[in-house]
């Protein structure tokens, strides 16, 4: 028929259907309008808690000394940023947690494979890391201070020795998951031991690894700051004790505000990291709430 183009046949078609076409400029809106509203209601807790600790701090009901209001520490956060001083310490923090977890992750990972592949290898293991997930390594702190000293080494190594535990069990768990019938069907076309750990175990354990990887990291980043409270020196839970020693409320909570801004970058980061590299994975179909 002369005059119709696609566009007006689908549109004929919709009305037919007792459907209204949707505008592309009104699909546009909504989704800006969704995403602004999930947008809001993520952050919405945190400004409710924001607020309280505001009105509780002026309610009188305690010192500023016990509760510094929630305006006093920002100001104080300022105060750091300009001076350099927060920048340095965060700095000092974030790298320690990053190495100590790049370690762990690195070794944890070489090692969840050997022990999935290697019967002598899980047999030696196992017992020590059955033993040594779930007791608080943050006990081996002192050893660690008479080997190494109070410096980087010793609080990077409590990091990825922390950290390692759970990178190794995921590892082990994801590869000893997969499929048999993958493992089947390659070895059947030839693949060697080495293909199939590298090319069909490894990324079909890909999943269950980063969670591992997901796991550690926060973990990396608590025990850093734990070591610099305990052996101190600079970093922000350094920068924390010194306030604490010196009844300097107000940088003892700046430290804690920014330990939750620090930890929320490098968690949503990995998040971040994971959509990216499962963007073949099923789980990318799903809805996130991270």
């Amino acid at each position: 028929m002369a005059g119709v183009t696609p566009e007006t046949a689908a549109e004929s078609a919709a009305s037919a259907a007792g459907e209204r076409p949707l505008a592309p400029a009104e699909s546009a809106v909504h989704r800006a309008f969704r995403a602004l509203f999930w947008g809001g209601a993520r952050v919405f807790s945190i400004l409710l808690v924001a607020a309280a600790w505001e009105i509780a701090a002026r309610s009188g009901a305690v010192t500023p000394f016990m509760l510094p209001t929630l305006s006093a520490v920002l100001e104080r956060i300022w105060t750091d940023l300009l001076s350099g001083e927060l920048l340095h310490n965060t700095g000092v923090t974030v790298l320690r947690a990053m190495v100590g977890f790049l370690i762990a992750a690195v070794a944890g990972i070489v090692l969840g494979m050997a022990m999935s592949r290697r019967g002598a290898v899980h047999w030696f293991f196992d017992p020590i890391v059955s033993v040594g997930f779930p007791m608080p390594k943050i006990a081996f702190l002192p050893v660690v201070i008479l080997w190494l000293g109070v410096y980087d080494i010793s609080k990077i190594s409590m990091i990825a020795f922390e950290a390692i535990f759970p990178v190794v069990t995921a590892t082990v768990i994801g590869i000893r998951a997969v499929e048999r019938e993958l493992l089947w069907s390659a070895r059947n076309m030839g693949a060697s031991e080495r293909e199939l750990l590298w090319q069909i175990a490894l990324p079909a354990s890909l999943p269950q690894i980063i969670t591992g990887l997901q796991v550690a990291l926060p973990i990396a980043l608590i025990v850093g700051i734990v070591c610099e409270m305990l052996m101190g020196g600079y970093g922000i839970g350094g920068a924390m004790m010194t306030s604490s020693r010196f009844a300097d409320s107000r940088g003892v909570f700046a430290g804690i505000v920014e330990i939750a801004a620090v930890g929320y970058v490098l968690i949503k980061g990995m998040a971040i990291a994971r959509r990216r590299l499962l963007l073949w994975h099923q789980e990318a179909l799903a809805p996130s709430t991270v």
